[in-house]
């Protein structure tokens, strides 16, 4: 079985990452693709907007509707920061008969080499690179290990963020079809980001 997984704060999710996650499935024929909220990302230094209850229910609500879409969890359960190998490493001895592709952003995919412990993540798991229109990326200049851990999937252009949702909910502009009406909703029903 293969498994796509599709990290993030998802502060909120939006439909971006929805599109990611299904042209991955796509073109890397993923089995399933898990959505897993990460706790605290190494990576940023800002709080979440909305509580990790709040970020879990968005994500469960979002992928509702696919059958090959699942939330997961597993980092949200397990607190503290969120780095890559140590929720691998509980995977793989979790679910010993599935194959792992992280699912990255084109931006990414040039910072794999500087991930924690990416010589052991790449024996572990397989990288999918979303590639889209309009940037480049020099796989060739990468590690020979992450290169082959590595497949590059296309990606359609689409200019949306979780940060850009954030802002506009601030300014009490609206955010649908950025997001699921499911998450619109329950945005508004909470009162999160000062909607």
């Amino acid at each position: 079985m293969k498994v796509g997984i599709m990290g993030g704060t998802f502060d909120p999710i939006h439909t971006g990452h929805l599109i990611a996650a299904q042209s991955a499935c796509e073109q890397a024929k993923l089995d399933e693709v898990w959505f897993m909220p990460t706790n605290v990302p190494p990576h940023k230094s800002e709080a979440p907007g909305a509580s990790a209850r709040q970020r879990w229910e968005m994500v469960a609500l979002a992928v509702e509707g696919n059958p090959r879409f699942k939330p997961v969890d597993l980092e949200l359960k397990k607190g503290g920061v969120s780095y890559s190998i140590d929720t691998v490493k509980l995977l793989t001895q979790t679910y010993p008969g599935i194959h792992f592709y992280y699912i990255i952003g084109a931006d990414m995919v040039q910072y794999l080499p500087k991930w924690y412990k990416i010589g052991e993540l790449v024996q572990l798991v397989s990288f999918i690179g979303l590639q889209r229109p309009g940037y480049e990326v020099e796989i060739s200049s990468l590690p020979a290990a992450v290169r082959e851990a590595l497949i590059m999937a296309q990606m359609p252009l689409m200019e949306l963020s979780s940060t850009n949702i954030r802002e506009r909910l601030s300014r009490g502009l609206p955010v649908r079809y950025r997001v699921p009406d499911s998450v619109n909703d329950y945005i508004e029903v909470n009162g999160i980001y000062g909607s």
